[in-house]
């Protein structure tokens, strides 16, 4: 037992080092000085294009800036006590820009209201109705892209080494490999994935995709030391809890920061919320029929967005495929067999991307696959057209996709449908990919494309079968323009 810190193996040099307090203790302070900034500018905008541009109604009684200083103040006050108790001051590993634009969204409507119940209240109605309106969309608006600009400068920094945290990851189970995954996947949190220990033997546990594995738990110590690690994460079953305070105790006398991922049996944190009674945390877990009724509507969103991509690309459609019969010959269209829901085979539409007879030259370029497992990937495949290199860039060869989501073959989100050779291939646990319906894009379609190993990516489809919401969905959908726009991964 690690119960020293001499017995930690934990150098006194490196302890010192380890609890120095670091920048980001001083991002919540630096947020709300940001958050303040851009509150009070958002009042004088909205005052400058009620009085100064005359947007609305006509103006009969000019009031002064300065009559709005009271009003300033409350609106800062409840502004940012409702974002600190929101948590948007809290260094999260779950916070995503779209849980920040909720968050803001919910602050401002709580703040004007505030400020609406307050002037009835005190009978003072001399402010303007146009500006509290204007008020409300600029809050919303510009805290969530200030927020925007402040994550970019943070990704800025991270990359350039300022302010990086060093992470070990305790635990090789499907919770551990998920949590260097998303941690990975999100340069702005600050963290460098050094790689991961398990409770078994070296020997036994294989690398991860891209991460590598340094040891047991018996080498975290020496590990703390050699990488300079400075948070560990332990995804540990609850059959390991002997294990586990070790750890807590040699992290507690090193400095060293510590996060537990609790053992909830494999919940799905869609399906979990917190309630409590007499003061007893209690764990409630949804009903089934909540989650048909947003499966219903998954199907829903999928029909309307499917029918306005077919509709809305039309034009675009006709212009690639004019594009593709000028590049090559060969058909505008392909009709792959794919694999779906239930090991169902369909024919996944897309638009041709490669020369005529690519298939027979697999065989070929198997010696330059640049993929672990069933799949072959190849970042200069000599098959792809000029055009079908831009067409996959920019993910334009799965527009036809959208009539696979009107027939339900597909969904928007959702694990890529494989191709049948690729199943053969499976191993059992990578079977449960094929529980769900396929979707266009999906959880490791924003976290990498292309760049992630196989094991990863059918891991994190894996993940999104176990957590899945429509929450989830709309998170995936956001994240795809993005992924999309910067080409990620895309070859």
């Amino acid at each position: 037992m690690l119960e020293t810190r001499e017995q930690a193996g934990v150098h006194p040099q490196l302890t010192t080092q380890l609890q120095a307090p670091p920048l980001r203790r001083f991002l919540p302070v630096a947020l709300a000085a940001h958050d303040i900034v851009f509150v009070y500018a958002a009042l004088l905008i909205a005052y400058w294009a009620r009085y100064a541009l005359g947007i609305g109604p006509r103006i009969h009684d000019a009031i002064p800036f300065s009559s709005y200083q009271g009003l300033a103040a409350l609106l800062l006050g409840v502004m940012i006590s409702t974002l600190a108790l929101k948590g948007a001051y809290r260094a999260r590993l779950s916070t995503e820009i779209v849980d920040e634009a909720a968050t803001i969204f919910s602050a401002a409507t709580i703040s004007v209201a505030a400020i609406v119940v307050a002037t009835f209240m005190l009978h003072e109605f001399e402010y303007s109705r146009g500006v509290i309106i204007y008020l409300w969309v600029l809050l919303i608006i510009l805290l969530v892209l200030g927020r925007s600009l402040v994550r970019a400068f943070q990704v800025l920094c991270h990359r350039r080494g300022w302010g990086v945290r060093r992470l070990l990851v305790v635990g090789a189970s499907h919770s551990g490999k998920m949590i260097m995954q998303s941690v990975r996947n999100r340069p702005d949190l600050g963290y460098e994935v050094v790689g991961f220990v398990d409770r078994r033997s070296a020997s036994r546990v294989p690398d991860f995709g891209r991460f590598q594995r340094l040891g047991c738990i018996n080498d975290i110590p020496e590990l703390v030391e050699s990488h300079r690690i400075d948070e560990i994460i332990v995804a540990l079953p609850g059959s390991a809890h002997e294990q586990v305070w070790p750890v807590v105790t040699m992290c507690e006398l090193s400095g060293v920061g510590l996060k537990l991922v609790p053992d909830l049996f494999e919940l799905s944190l869609s399906r979990v919320q917190v309630d409590g009674i007499a003061g007893i945390p209690l764990l409630d877990v949804k009903e089934k029929s909540a989650r048909r009724i947003a499966r219903m509507m998954k199907r829903a969103l999928d029909m309307v967005v499917a029918s306005l991509v077919l509709l809305l690309g039309l034009p675009l459609l006709g212009i690639v495929a004019l594009t593709i019969k000028l590049d090559s010959t060969g058909p505008i269209f392909i009709g792959q067999q794919r694999v779906g829901r239930g090991g169902r085979r369909f024919s996944c539409w897309k638009l041709r991307t490669m020369h005529v007879g690519a298939d027979s030259l697999l065989a070929v370029l198997q010696t330059s696959n640049e993929a672990k497992g069933p799949i072959f990937k190849m970042r200069n495949d000599p098959r792809i057209t000029r055009v079908g290199r831009y067409l996959r860039r920019l993910s334009l060869d799965e527009l036809p996709q959208a009539w696979n989501v009107l027939r339900g073959d597909m969904s928007l989100v959702g694990p890529r449908p494989p191709l049948p050779h690729e199943v053969d291939k499976y191993e059992p646990w990578q079977m449960r990919r094929l529980d769900t319906t396929p979707g266009i894009t999906g959880l490791w379609q924003v976290s990498g494309r292309s760049d992630l190993a196989f094991d990863e990516m059918v891991m994190m489809d894996i993940t999104y079968i176990d957590n899945w919401s429509l929450g989830l969905d709309l998170k995936i959908l956001v994240r795809t323009v993005s992924a999309v726009l910067a080409a990620r991964g895309a070859y």
